[in-house]
């Protein structure tokens, strides 16, 4: 298999356009190739095959999802309050919404999970990490709420998501702010700062 890391992760960027556009069933090395604008059989020698594509697939979007180092350590100043957490989730909902290919191919794999065992047992274990990490930064930090608020907010602002990429229309652009600082104000309820 080939090493080339710049290499690898344009492919699986290539492979998660695909995988948001055409489903699983369209995911081919050849598709990949060609979204990537490389050779035939260039993604046949980096991934052993569809279901090692797959599997790197969920960790791509992952790593291209992650949090500005800058937006955590500014959340480390100031108040740890509902205010924060509001921050947060917003920030939260606009780099998923803006890379809606990402999220798009992830519930097509969360959908190929129900056929693959080893992907299904995979990305278990990847979001059970992902929820995880999100409960210990939110309790490290003295952010208020428990293990429960953030799992309450992962699940609200999941399927807020899904909305806005899936059916747009159902909850109009110009509500997601509101819809996402009301979900907050409903699972962590307490005093508001005025700003």
């Amino acid at each position: 298999m080939r090493q080339n890391p710049a290499r690898r992760a344009a492919l699986l960027d290539a492979a998660i356009e695909v995988l948001a556009r055409e489903g699983a069933r369209g995911l081919t090395f050849r598709a990949v190739d060609v979204e990537a604008k490389v050779p035939n059989g260039t993604a046949s020698n980096y991934f052993s095959n569809r279901d090692d594509l797959l599997t790197q697939v969920g960790h791509r979007f992952y790593e291209r999802l992650e949090p500005d180092p800058g937006l955590l350590a500014a959340a480390a100043e100031g108040p740890r309050d509902r205010d924060r957490v509001t921050e947060l989730m917003h920030d939260l909902v606009a780099r998923i919404s803006g890379f809606p290919s990402g999220y798009l191919a992830l519930l097509e794999l969360r959908l190929e999970a129900t056929r693959r065992p080893e992907l299904r047992r995979l990305l278990t274990e990847r979001i059970r990490a992902d929820i995880q990490a999100n409960i210990d930064y939110h309790t490290k930090s003295g952010l208020p709420g428990d293990a429960t608020t953030v799992i309450a907010l992962y699940l609200a602002l999941n399927w807020l998501i899904v909305e806005r990429l899936t059916l747009p229309d159902v909850f109009p652009e110009s509500e997601i702010h509101r819809l996402v600082t009301d979900v907050v104000e409903r699972i962590l309820p307490g005093p508001r700062r005025d700003t």
